[in-house]
């Protein structure tokens, strides 16, 4: 199938902008339609040279079994599966995690497949990555200088016998001795070391606190690459700012660390009795019944060896995860630890319709992180009423010097000093359990489908949490409006993260796409079939694989609407938006007034604007983007019921990204153009 990125040069749109002058905006008055509706040639919105307008249908991938038109998976899906079994050790003064692994992949496709391609991402870290000579040293994608990290990978076997592994910068090539069949699978077994990177690329990390590291450590062991429909081997390489696209599968995780480490990860602690004291599991189980915090160890217990089990040597901390994209862990002895439980009907792994939510973060966090845990109930809550039930059994919060990143199961949250901030944070990579853990996209190449879905999810926790007029940089329009009018714009759909023109990811891959999902929802469709296409959009693509295409064309199939020109502006193009009002004209009678608007730019939107009366009486009136549809010119026209329009205001509650709203106003006596 052809990609949506493929086809971007040909589905974006270019319409020649209308800044009708004097004498244009006049004929407009002149021609004087007579009835609403009505327009003038004067506005005529040309196609473009292939004939395609701003509401032409999208030039999508055909639709198959696999993909069907309606944006569902069809009879035909299929998908790849890797399932791991992990041995790791943490060598906590040597900076350092050693590890033995088996992997047992799974060929669901209908190819017979020569090679599996793994992905080895702690080779970003070294001096000479692809990674570290693309990005500007020192900067938080950047390559940290003094440190040399990357894989040390011990003898490689496929079921058994030894292979090569043919190492490309973050990726590895294993060449199966015969064609691995469609149904089939097959075991690799490797080991791997790597020096823990002490910030890396806001991944994974060491902090040094008072009481101990904090080792943060995911994207740590190499991962079979996603073979799928659309692309074969999914073979981009790890550069930083993109993030990641994997398998689900289900893991067995050993984690040896220190006796006086507590070790928190993705999946499910089994063996609490071996590296908890009766107290803690007491303490433990209380917290999965309560809705308040629950201390499991406190600060006063760090470094405390009565808060551990006796003995000798290091302990070795087991968790299991079922059908999940990754696994990602912490660990120190720094650790306070706290919980609570929270209500999630509907869950599949959920005990007892309850999760288990954990906090883990050093003294110097508090006294701020002894909400976290709040917080983070406040989040998984919410989106769960609101969106789909939260997948999985436990969620932990670690405070350690990764800013914020999202696992399975497990979050990383640098703040420590503001409230909005650690709840903001918090929120943010918790909202990833939907995207793209549960829902899961190609990260590298359209982190919007992540980064932007959940940013919009936050705008609706935040005004939850903090009230409907609470205003975070995601719901800023003014600021946003100023980032659309700034050089260097770029289509997000169509543009890798690691593609973004520096700086401008936050704006890009974020805030645009949760702007334009904000308006679509609120002034497009409207809650309750906005609400109906997104939930149907999760509910048909959990723990599966969609692409852009899906997520167009579910929204519509879901909604019951034709979509293309909010596609094109928002996600496949530049555009930009002016609705200008130009004039008001009266009949002498008194039995009907004409309002003439235009749209100056290649972004279309509906028109919403503020009439009132010489009465004193106001009233609000709304078009269709559809008005737009072969004309750059419009004229709205009603009874006015005797009286005598004096002032209209388009967007009057200022939602829309006009980039300019000198001309949103009409007033008697005042004509601006």
């Amino acid at each position: 199938m052809r990609t949506l990125a493929a086809a971007v040069s040909m589905m974006v749109l270019v319409l020649c902008s209308t800044a009708p002058g004097c004498a244009t905006a006049a004929r407009h008055r002149e021609a004087g339609p007579s009835l609403a509706g009505a327009t003038s040639d004067a506005g005529f919105r040309a196609a473009d040279a292939d004939g395609t307008t701003v509401f032409s249908p999208l030039d999508l991938p055909a639709a198959s079994a696999v993909r069907l038109g309606s944006g569902a998976p069809g009879p035909a899906y299929w998908q790849q599966r890797a399932d791991y079994r992990i041995d790791a050790t943490l060598h906590e003064g040597e900076r350092a995690v050693s590890a033995t692994g088996t992997i047992t992949y799974h060929n669901n496709s209908p190819d017979p497949l020569a090679y599996v391609w793994l992905h080895l991402e702690q080779n970003l870290f070294r001096a000479d990555s692809l990674g570290s000579l693309s990005k500007e040293p020192g900067s938080r994608f950047g390559y940290r200088k003094g440190f040399e990290g990357g894989y040390e990978i011990g003898p490689v076997a496929v079921d058994g016998a030894p292979t090569e592994l043919h190492v490309y910068d973050t990726l590895g090539r294993i060449d199966l001795p015969a064609p691995l069949e469609p149904g089939g699978s097959i075991t690799i077994d490797l080991s791997w070391r790597f020096n823990v990177p002490p910030f890396g690329v806001d991944r994974l990390a060491v902090d040094e606190v008072e009481q101990g590291a904090i080792f943060q450590i995911a994207q740590w062991f190499p991962a079979v690459a996603v073979y799928d429909d659309v692309h074969g081997w999914n073979t981009l390489p790890y550069l930083g700012q993109g993030e990641f696209y994997t398998n689900f599968g289900d893991y067995e995780v050993s984690i040896t660390a220190p006796r006086s480490h507590v070790v928190v990860a993705t999946g499910v602690l089994t063996n609490a009795a071996e590296v908890l004291t009766s107290s803690a599991r007491e303490r433990l189980d209380a917290a999965m019944r309560s809705d308040e915090t629950v201390t499991i160890r406190s600060a006063a217990e760090v470094g405390d060896p009565s808060s551990w089990p006796a003995g000798d040597g290091p302990l070795t901390w087991r968790f299991s995860a079922r059908n999940v994209r990754t696994f990602a862990w912490a660990s120190s002895a720094a650790f306070v630890w706290d919980a609570a439980g929270v209500d999630v009907r509907g869950s599949a792994q959920a005990r007892n319709g309850r999760v288990l939510v954990q906090s883990a973060y050093p003294k110097e966090a508090l006294p701020l992180w002894g909400e976290a845990t709040q917080m983070a109930r406040h989040s998984i809550d919410f989106n769960s009423r609101q969106w789909h039930p939260y997948p999985y059994p436990t969620a932990v919060n670690v405070n350690g010097r990764v800013g914020g990143m999202e696992y399975p199961m497990i979050v990383f949250c640098a703040e420590r000093r503001n409230e909005r901030g650690l709840y903001g944070v918090t929120d943010h990579e918790f909202g990833h359990t939907w995207f793209p853990m549960l829902v899961n996209t190609d990260e590298r190449r359209y982190a919007w489908m992540d980064e932007g879905f959940n940013s919009f999810m936050n705008v609706y926790t935040i005004r939850d949490r903090y009230g409907e007029n609470a205003r975070d940089r995601r719901s800023d329009v003014d600021a946003f409006t100023a980032q659309m009018t700034r050089g260097q714009q770029q289509p997000f759909a169509s543009t890798y993260a690691d593609h973004v023109w520096r700086g401008r990811l936050g704006f890009l891959m974020y805030g645009k796409p949760a702007a334009a999902l904000v308006l679509l929802r609120e002034e497009v469709l409207g809650e309750e079939r906005f609400d109906a296409a997104f939930r149907a959009y999760i509910d048909r693509w959990a723990f599966k694989h969609p692409q852009p295409a899906d997520f167009f064309r579910t929204m519509e199939d879901v909604a019951g609407a034709d979509l293309a020109w909010f596609w094109r502006g928002w996600f496949l193009s530049t555009a930009t938006l002016d609705q200008a009002v130009t004039g008001v004209d009266h009949n002498e009678d008194g039995l009907w007034v004409r309002v003439h608007l235009a749209s100056r730019r290649d972004m279309v939107m509906p028109v919403r604007m503020r009439v009132r009366y010489d009465d004193g009486s106001e009233e609000e009136r709304r078009l269709p983007a559809e008005v737009w549809a072969t004309t750059s010119l419009w004229t709205d026209g009603w009874n006015p019921a005797g009286r005598r329009v004096v002032e209209v205001v388009l967007d009057p509650d200022s939602v829309l990204p006009d980039v300019d709203r000198s001309n949103n106003r009409w007033s008697e006596g005042r004509r601006r153009n």
